[in-house]
């Protein structure tokens, strides 16, 4: 009974700790589907700001998920052998090397964005260009990728099956793509969680980068509701969710274990094979 109070204790603590975060979000995000927003829904249901942000925000959306998947692709090109040779060679010159990579985190996003500016602002076209902003995404999310790769491989014993590897033939992209690799899978999904959030949500470094050719989500969102109604602010918000979402669920499912067909089939007739000599023997007695 004492177990089943303290459960219920729990359960409800945990439900309004949700409520408190989720409710403001809900609350704004029903402001975008309303007539006016302080009549709140008795002044009507409606779609229409939905449609408006559309029509004036669709390339800031395409735009930031474009950034967000390159950004993603360049962290765990740079961020898993970088991971991978820090975990392989500890000592006093890896760990000083592992603070220089995570230095961007110490540093404010609008100062990164300051140093890119004057160290590549004169080049104009690649200042104009959204990989302009890409660069310092890749900058603030990489250490990201890094210690949550590095996390893995630190608990795991990988030096020991890459050994056996090698003693089997294995060259060294065959030890990489199918031992490490697969062994470091959930720091990969992590990194990949954080860097895809922080690319898409990062606003700061963004500001200060972008042009008026190159907004983002939350360049956009900010504009929206710095300038116009706070129903377009609020649709402008649901759009953003039903955008991001759908890419972390795919993230998730992508990053689930999934057991090897062969192996499956194997574990499957070793058990019919246990069952026949079972019955075998039976019948024999």
């Amino acid at each position: 009974m004492a177990r089943s109070r303290y459960f219920a204790y729990q359960l409800a603590f945990t439900l309004l700790v949700c409520a408190f975060l989720i409710v403001p979000v809900c609350m704004s995000v029903m402001a975008g589907f309303t007539n006016n927003f302080f009549k709140g829904i008795t002044s009507g249901f409606t779609l229409r700001w939905v449609f408006e942000v559309w029509d004036l925000y669709a390339d800031t959306i395409f735009l930031s998920m474009g950034i967000a998947l390159a950004c993603l692709a360049c962290t765990i090109v740079l961020g898993v052998p970088a991971a991978y040779v820090l975990a392989k060679r500890p000592g006093r010159i890896t760990r000083m090397i592992e603070e220089f990579l995570v230095l961007p985190l110490a540093v404010p996003g609008l100062a990164i964005a300051l140093a890119l500016i004057i160290s590549y602002g004169q080049i104009r076209g690649f200042r104009l260009s959204w990989t302009f902003i890409l660069v310092g995404h890749v900058l603030y999310t990489l250490p990201f990728m890094i210690r949550a790769v590095l996390a893995v491989l630190s608990s795991t014993d990988f030096r020991t099956l890459e050994e056996s590897a090698a003693s089997l033939g294995a060259t060294f992209w065959q030890r990489f793509f199918q031992i490490v690799v697969p062994n470091c899978r959930s720091g990969i999904l992590a990194g990949s969680l954080m860097v895809v959030t922080l690319s898409i949500g990062e606003f700061n470094l963004t500001w200060m980068l972008h042009t008026p050719l190159t907004k983002t989500l939350p360049v956009g969102l900010a504009d929206s509701y710095a300038s116009m109604r706070l129903e377009i602010g609020s649709a402008y918000t649901f759009v953003f969710l039903v955008m991001l979402i759908p890419l972390l669920m795919a993230l998730q499912i992508w990053g689930q274990p999934r057991a090897p067909r062969k192996a499956v089939a194997e574990d499957d007739a070793g058990v019919v094979a246990a069952r026949r000599r079972e019955s075998g023997s039976q019948a024999a007695r």
